[in-house]
């Protein structure tokens, strides 16, 4: 049977398409995949090709983007896979044919990766569980960085697969209140049911005003803006409490109206803290790394404390995968994170 993957050769359009798989190299073990799912943020911003790096390379010494010609655009869709150990490269001996495991890969049958960095789910863990393990670190990375704290009350602008852990995260660090902001019905009723306290849809609402009216004026203590809209931003300044953090997670692109800060800004004068929780060293290093994250979110997950059930949603066969990652940029009304299921391959 010929193996296929998910692959995009052109902005906004994606199709599967036969590989060749190459042999194992020490050390590697090939997974045939069960389940995978996408990123819908910096993922989809390659996909629609307003990515910084296309045409960019990021400086690591000056801590900038530098032009550079652009490359040929080609992009393999997906974030990551859990599957079964198929085949053992020489030398492995922390894995055995048949075992489970989650990884990172783009969507596609079969993957050749290091043991070592293999994740070994328990038993009792989830597929979806799993695959949440890369948006829960940049929840905690904004919970973190907006220093969320016992008895707040906090607000989540965007409601993806990251917005939707933070508004659990922020109960689970204690906060008082948590209000939630999405125009997606869908989303805003997810979170709810996995423990938001309010829910504003921000296309009939002025989510500001709101969110000041459910914190007797003051405004909220923390804000996680996961949306990267800038009319998000504004409101997010808008409701925000007097000196307060704003935890920016949503990857923004340039500006073209929705942001002002003309109007409240000055007057809240939030700190607006651009949080990336993979970017070293961390803002509360040594005691904090990226590492330290990982196992944290792995060590959550794994004792179900996060639900993820209601956020891998919509979950599709392999054969329609294609087509369901091209409708999230025409309609995101039906997508929170888009999950893959390669049974019927079977």
């Amino acid at each position: 049977m010929a193996l296929r993957e998910m692959v995009s050769t052109e902005y906004k359009n994606a199709f599967l398409q036969e590989y060749t798989e190459q042999p194992l190299r020490e050390g590697q073990v090939r997974v045939r995949a069960e389940f995978a799912a996408v990123k819908h943020g910096t993922e989809y911003a390659m996909f629609r090709g307003v990515d910084p790096h296309i045409g960019n390379r990021f400086d690591t010494e000056y801590n900038l983007f530098i032009p550079r010609d652009k490359t040929p655009y080609f992009m393999r869709p997906g974030n990551m896979f859990v599957g079964r150990v198929c085949e053992l490269g020489g030398g492995v001996t922390s894995l055995k044919l048949g075992d489970r495991i989650a990884g990172y890969g783009s969507v596609r049958q079969t993957y050749a990766i290091d043991a070592e960095s293999a994740l070994i789910p328990p038993e009792h863990m989830t597929w979806k569980e799993a695959v949440c393990y890369d948006p829960a670190q940049f929840a905690l990375g904004g919970i973190r960085d907006a220093q969320v704290r016992l008895g707040d009350k906090v607000a989540v602008f965007g409601l993806g697969a990251i917005g939707m852990i933070a508004a659990q995260m922020a109960k689970l660090a204690g906060a008082s209140l948590v209000i939630v902001c999405d125009p997606v019905r869908k989303r805003r009723d997810a979170a709810l049911a996995n423990g938001a306290d309010i829910a504003i849809d921000p296309e009939n609402e002025d989510a500001g005003l709101r969110i000041k009216q459910l914190t007797d004026k003051r405004g909220a203590d923390a804000i996680i803006e996961a949306s990267g809209i800038y009319k998000a931003m504004q409101a997010a300044i808008r409701g925000i409490a007097y000196s307060c953090n704003i935890a920016v997670v949503g990857w923004y692109h340039e500006c073209h109206g929705g942001l002002d800060f003309g109007y409240e800004a000055h007057f809240n004068r939030p700190n607006l803290i651009f949080s990336r929780a993979c970017s070293e060293p961390d803002l509360k290093y040594p005691n904090w790394s990226f590492n330290r994250i990982c196992e944290t979110c792995w060590d959550m997950l794994s004792k179900g404390l996060i639900k993820c059930d209601n956020i891998v949603d919509p979950v599709v066969p392999f054969e329609d995968g294609a087509e369901a990652y091209m409708a999230i940029e025409r309609s995101a009304e039906d997508s929170i994170k888009l999950g893959v299921t390669f049974y019927n391959e079977r």
